[in-house]
């Protein structure tokens, strides 16, 4: 197939390319660079059937041809950038998803948003199951990203009950892996960056908020097996091993041989107190659940943020 992929020069969207590429298909990515790096494309401009376009997703893009399947990655998705990059999050839930989903009903695509947890806000629902409509503050500095997505999942349920577009949408939990950014504000890079430099780990509030990590080839699995699947409704995608945040830390310190501790900070306004994906549907839908063990997903990243440090990058 020809699949465009929005965003193609971030973390998780590069790895999804990766995973497409492998799997015989031609590849467009796009990136306009306002939170993917470069790097993230050097392993993939070699591959054949990868191209790049650079541009901007929240106005409409020419690209010739017809795609068979467009994934919509692209948006700021950090706590950091969504203070700096209010307006570019809330366009890419808003005009970027209008405009692939005009692409794709054009070339009768089928359309994945990459849509996320946080579209939960603080759950008073635990685990996270996708009937729950969540408790968002609408109008918090998080606001932006959340509510951003959950405006793209109803244009894009909208899309598929008017339009008829084959759509699907992805809530995707916390995810780490090699290809973050060291200073993007989320805990695994910010965590393995202090520990690499021998310093004490920051920590919000007391420690005691949870968060599910899933590590990123899990993610791309689930992602590529949703948009593979007949599943209409939005589908969680995450790991369901919880841990605290002081937990988190204090498992990076031992693993890294890091003896320089933990600080505390105040906590964040509207930072989650919680966050655990039920999976069920993803299960029953297209038999997915995590494979990589958390030992193992932390070595493998652990090594990458070593590797930008030897190479003076963190």
């Amino acid at each position: 197939m020809r699949i465009l992929v929005s965003g193609g020069a971030g973390f998780v969207p590069s790895h999804l390319c990766d995973r497409l590429l492998d799997q015989g298909h031609e590849v467009v990515a796009v990136d306009n660079f306002v939170t993917g790096h470069r790097r993230n494309l050097e392993v993939l401009s070699s591959r054949p059937g990868f191209s790049f376009v650079q541009a901007d997703v929240t106005v409409p893009v020419e690209l010739p041809g017809r795609f068979d399947r467009v994934y919509h990655m692209a948006s700021p998705a950090s706590p950091i950038d969504y203070v700096e990059l209010p307006f570019a999050t809330l366009y890419a839930g808003s005009d970027a998803t209008r405009h692939l989903l005009d692409r794709s009903r054009k070339d009768g695509a089928r359309f994945l948003l990459a849509s996320t947890s946080e579209v939960y806000g603080d759950p008073a629902v635990h685990p996270q199951t996708e009937d729950y409509w969540g408790n968002v503050n609408p109008i918090g500095v998080r606001s932006v990203y959340d509510e951003a997505k959950r405006f793209a999942e109803a244009l894009t349920m909208a899309y598929r009950r008017y339009h008829g577009v084959q759509t699907r949408i992805v809530r995707i939990f916390n995810t780490y892996g090699p290809r973050m950014r060291p200073n993007d504000g989320r805990v695994m890079p910010a965590f393995c960056s202090q520990a690499l430099r021998g310093e004490p780990l920051t920590v919000f509030g007391d420690g005691s908020q949870t968060r599910s990590y899933s590590y990123v080839s899990d993610l791309v699995a689930g992602i590529n097996g949703l948009m593979e699947s007949d599943l209409a409704e939005p589908c969680n995608v995450g790991n369901p091993h919880e841990m605290t945040m002081l937990e988190l830390a204090e498992h990076i310190n031992r693993f890294t041989g890091n003896r320089a501790g933990i600080v505390h900070k105040p906590l964040p306004s509207d930072d989650p107190t919680r966050r655990r994906p039920d999976i069920s549907r993803a299960r029953a839908a297209f038999g997915w659940e995590p494979q990589v063990p958390f030992d193992v997903g932390v070595s493998r990243t652990v090594e990458f943020f070593r590797g930008l440090m030897e190479r003076g990058e963190l």
